[in-house]
């Protein structure tokens, strides 16, 4: 019988052994977790210092177009996503090719080096580390996907999801 999993987890970026031996205590945060071929997680992850730098369309469409070209490189599947002016929720299924932390870090590196060189800047755009949820066979993945794309409506950024134009989810 496997053993029960903590339903919200934070990691960080793979980093090299003398970087996690500095950092020590963010060692102990990945302490038994992997990341399982097929399973979908649900992620969220923050911008530097809660910078609402998505609020800017232009800017907001990187973070897509990294999540895009994930996608397309076989790394993950994206399920559903919503960029919000100062975090990312990713809905995503592992695909086996790469584990979880290196597809969000894949993500964050790639939308980061884009939006630094659309602003001509060298700016830190993500928070170190991220927050994942495994889900489970027996969750309901469209109400997850539903909560996921609703939170521009709950944080009364628009009144109609249609209105918003960072999200997508597969069956909505």
């Amino acid at each position: 019988m496997a053993a029960k999993r903590r339903p919200t987890r934070a990691h960080n970026c793979p980093v090299s052994r003398q970087q996690s031996n500095a950092r020590r205590g963010t060692n102990q945060t990945r302490i038994g977790r992997f990341s399982e071929k097929n399973r979908i997680y649900h992620v969220n992850t923050a911008t530097h210092g809660r910078t609402p730098i998505f609020e800017s369309l232009a800017i907001g469409r990187q973070v897509v177009r990294a999540l895009m070209c994930e996608e397309r490189c076989g790394g993950s599947s994206t399920l559903a996503y919503v960029v919000m002016p100062d975090h990312l929720h990713w809905l995503l299924q592992i695909n086996g090719q790469r584990s979880l932390s290196k597809s969000v870090c894949i993500i964050k590196s790639n939308s980061a080096r884009q939006i630094n060189a659309m602003n001509k800047s060298r700016q830190k755009i993500w928070q170190r580390g991220y927050y994942d949820r495994a889900i489970r066979k027996e969750d309901d993945l469209v109400t997850i996907a539903r909560y996921i794309v609703a939170n521009p409506l709950r944080a009364g950024l628009v009144e109609s999801i249609r209105d918003y134009p960072l999200w997508d989810a597969i069956w909505l």
